[in-house]
């Protein structure tokens, strides 16, 4: 039985953005191909530097990932997609096939490791088996804003890969925060939503400064608590 005719129906690739990092162009093409026969959304680059880029700002759900990239090596690239709060999937595609290879691969994050030559239809069922991964992991509730994440279920909050500490009030009101991103949260709205029944108004400033304080701490949240003075907090992306 093939790896593609274990794959239920019902896991779909529709929609899913793929970010093709290959300098092959051949190779790339014949992956591009093969997936958007399933309507995938793909997008092509053949450096590594571009393979960081397009990361940022299209911000995909899967890369497949070329190792012998010119520019940027593949390792290079899986080290920088693990930065961020953020991480898209990753299927290494590699002529690079000897198990320290794929160890190192492992070691860095990547989900799977195919090594070429390849059939593209495993390629196509690997990323399906990802992709329904990705969909159950996804029904746990998971904010994020900058390079803060909040899991909401796990009761816990990451500033880049970095977990901070925080007391149950102060992830109340970070959550609050980050799922209000960009807008202001009155002293009212705080403490009706995010402090206990006993709260009154002053008490929201105590709170504020020890997250503020707890988040400047971990370098690169990429966000700032700002005061709106009378009216309330905001958090801005910086």
């Amino acid at each position: 039985m093939t790896t593609a005719a274990i794959i239920p129906n019902s896991v779909t690739l529709a929609g899913v953005k793929i970010l093709i990092v290959e300098d092959e162009p051949e190779i790339a093409e014949i992956v591009d191909a093969f997936f958007r026969r399933e309507n995938a959304d793909c997008l092509i680059v053949g450096d590594g530097e571009s393979a960081v880029d397009s990361s940022r700002w299209w911000q995909p759900d899967i890369v497949i990932l070329d190792l012998g990239l010119p520019r940027r090596d593949g390792m290079s690239v899986l080290a920088q997609l693990r930065v961020g709060p953020v991480q898209p999937g990753v299927i290494i595609l590699s002529a690079l096939g000897e198990p320290i290879d794929k160890l190192a691969g492992f070691r860095l994050g990547c989900d799977d490791y195919v090594v070429k030559p390849f059939d593209p239809h495993e390629i196509v069922a690997r990323a399906k088996v990802l992709a329904g991964r990705q969909r159950r992991e996804a029904a746990h509730t998971v904010r994020s804003f900058g390079n803060i994440r909040i899991d909401v279920d796990a009761f816990c909050a990451f500033v880049g890969p970095q977990p901070l500490d925080l007391t149950p009030t102060e992830f109340k009101l970070l959550d609050l925060f980050v799922e209000r991103g960009g807008r202001l949260i009155t002293r009212g709205q705080i403490v009706d939503l995010a402090l206990d029944e006993e709260a009154f108004d002053r008490s929201v400033d105590p709170h504020i400064s020890r997250l503020r304080q707890k988040i400047k701490r971990q370098p690169g949240s990429g966000v700032r608590l700002t005061s709106i003075r009378g009216q309330g907090y905001r958090l801005d992306l910086v």
